[in-house]
């Protein structure tokens, strides 16, 4: 019997259906990741399932004796509380024949699990370990099924790759939403997709979800154009008057009023924010220079409450953020920051920008430098203000790249209606704020971009679009982010925080820095690889660089060739995907269907190889030797 299941449930806030007559069936061990638009309905949904929110028809089903936990979205700013009474309420409403003794092991079993302390104050930890400890709160009760809600949100990388293992391990069910694609390729088994008020079941990871939905999207627009077509030709007829006989053009009549019916029933797709870059002059090629900086600052050491009254009294203790660091940032460069929570990003990005004044060594600025800031805790954004009053500062008309925009059309660009653009941004959701503070920061001409964790809570198609425009902003990029494919798809170097205030530069994303800090020292790697040379000098970072070999005439006709080949592939891909969506196509027999379904399998792996294969001959044909 299904964990879950929802029949024919529908629900909405006072206006139509968030959610319309969807059906869904939960089975034990999935692991279920939740995508959608931001604002589509999955937060909804996942209330729902948890029954703190009760459908406006429908039905929604647990298995017997089926206990459930959920990670909440947002991260309260918590009470004096201890981390140990957090944990314990998650214990309130279940497990109610228990004895205390046994509750008490089962907190006691998590905070060991979790690594926690539980005498801790809850509201004093990092965003990131309060996340750790209602996670505990929600596994505490050993739930069958798991709900989370952006689960690595305000958690740095490593915590994240840390949450990743933690739960292919975990024993239950998982229910998932997250903006974190690497996350979402890591756990997936099965992809449910919010779309226009349907649930809609992809059977798959996530990878090969996007396949698919690319195809469907394509086939679901032809269907429409064709519809729209054949629409506007009977209008055409029916304002030209009726001509044939009186019973046939009533029913022509008949048949246009339900093509319009439908076409009013009709639910578009939302539309992808617009993102466009005010045109600013060039800056000058020096961008950033910083000279060994170095920067502190002295607390009391009264406030380290691990320590007596008398180890106390008088002393000042000095934290060191980073020390001897210099760079050198030149127009155009596209840099990645880097390090756990706390560790002191945003204070580099600040020293950086001539906000804060290094204890140690020097900044430089170039000129005519433009800089756009995007901070993380939104505090260019008046909560006390609406949206539209945050953009425009009081006015009604903005000049972007030399037009008069008004502020209301500007922000339809960005995904806000009329109403939402008139609401106080306190009553906005996560994503909403980010999308308004992308609208804000657009709104003034720039040549240097600077963006602290710009993509939380944005969905993905968000997340693509602001990608798109990075890689092609023609100014510099400097980016603290924890979405590891952002990262990759964006960045060409990346400042990495590696504890006690050292900061190292590596060439490349994410995954570069991966590949390079878990390599040996520069005389070891010279001598295990005939390939691989060190370069760099002094105390500075040392880059792995390999060294080209020509492709021989065999492989250079086999790259040629491959082009073709994945064009023929994506083809029959597409043909297949689109004779699967025929609504006649699931009333052939089982086994061609099955045939049908085993030759997408074997597609799908070819595509994978030969895409396998161009990348490994494209990286050798675009190595340059070291001279």
């Amino acid at each position: 019997m299904a964990l879950v299941s929802l029949r024919e449930v529908s629900f909405g806030y006072g206006g139509g259906h968030l959610l319309d007559q969807v059906d869904l069936q939960i089975e034990r061990g999935e692991r279920v990741g939740l995508v959608g638009r931001n604002g589509s309905g999955k937060s909804t949904l996942m209330k729902l399932i948890s029954g703190e929110l009760q459908p406006d028809d429908g039905q929604i089903m647990c298995g017997t004796g089926v206990r459930i936990g959920r990670l909440i979205q947002e991260v309260p700013l918590g009470s004096e509380s201890s981390v140990h009474e957090v944990v314990a309420t998650g214990l309130l409403f279940s497990n109610p024949d228990s004895e205390p003794w046994q509750l008490e092991q089962q907190i006691e079993r998590i905070l060991l699990q979790m690594n926690l302390d539980p005498h801790a104050r809850f509201a004093e930890l990092s965003s990131g370990m309060k996340r750790r400890v209602l996670l505990a709160q929600a596994l505490v009760s050993q739930p069958d099924l798991l709900l989370l809600d952006e689960p690595t949100n305000h958690l740095d990388i490593e915590a994240i790759a840390w949450l990743e293992e933690f739960l292919v391990r975990f024993g239950g069910t998982l229910i998932f939403v997250t903006h974190d694609r690497v996350f979402l390729r890591k756990l997936s088994t099965r992809i449910i997709e919010v779309d226009r008020g349907r649930l809609l079941d992809w059977p798959c990871d996530y990878t090969t979800f996007l396949q698919r939905k690319e195809a469907a999207l394509e086939v679901e627009a032809q269907q429409q154009a064709l519809f729209d077509k054949k629409l506007a030709q009977e209008e055409v007829w029916v304002r030209a008057g009726v001509k044939a006989r009186r019973t046939r053009s009533e029913a022509r009549i008949r048949e246009l009023l339900k093509m319009r019916e439908e076409r009013r029933q009709r639910k578009d797709r939302v539309g992808n924010v617009r993102l466009l870059v005010q045109d600013a002059e060039r800056s000058g090629r020096l961008v950033i220079e910083a000279k060994q900086i170095g920067f502190h600052y002295a607390t009391d050491a009264g406030s380290d409450r691990s320590r007596s009254d008398a180890e106390c009294v008088g002393e000042v203790e000095v934290h060191d953020v980073l020390h001897d660091f210099s760079t050198l940032i030149l127009r155009g460069d596209k840099i990645g920051i880097i390090g756990p929570n706390g560790s002191g990003k945003s204070t580099l990005l600040r020293l950086l920008l001539g906000q804060l004044t290094p204890t140690t060594g020097s900044v430089r600025l170039g000129t005519k430098l433009e800089v756009a800031y995007f901070d993380q805790l939104r505090e260019q954004l008046d909560e006390n203000k609406t949206a539209q009053e945050n953009v425009g500062d009081g006015k009604e008309m903005l000049l972007i790249n030399g037009q008069n925009r008004h502020v209301l059309g500007y922000l339809q660009d960005f995904l806000f209606s009329p109403e939402r653009a008139r609401t106080l941004v306190r009553y906005l959701s996560g994503g909403e704020r980010n999308r308004l503070m992308l609208a804000k920061l657009l709104t003034k001409p720039s040549n240097a971009l600077v963006l602290d964790e710009p993509t939380n809570d944005l969905d993905a198609e968000t997340l693509e679009l602001l990608e798109d425009l990075l890689i092609e902003y023609p100014g510099t990029v400097l980016l603290v982010s924890h979405d590891r494919e952002f990262l990759n798809n964006v960045v060409s170097s990346t400042l990495v925080f590696e504890g006690d205030g050292l900061v190292k530069d590596y060439d490349g994303g994410y995954d570069d820095w991966l590949r390079q800090r878990s390599v040996p020292s520069t005389a070891t790697k010279a001598s295990e690889s005939a390939f691989s040379v060190s370069v760099g000098s002094g105390s500075g970072p040392v880059r792995k660089t390999s060294v080209a070999r020509r492709l021989t005439f065999k492989e250079q006709r086999e790259l040629e060739s491959l082009p073709a080949r994945i064009e023929q592939l994506e083809i029959e891909q597409a043909a297949l995907h689109a004779a699967m969506l025929a609504p006649s196509y699931y009333q052939k027999p089982k086994s061609d269907i099955a045939a049908a379904s085993a030759k997408l399998e074997v597609l799908e792996s070819d595509l994978a190889e030969v895409f396998a294969r161009w990348e490994s001959l494209e990286s050798l044909r675009s190595e340059k030797p070291i001279r």
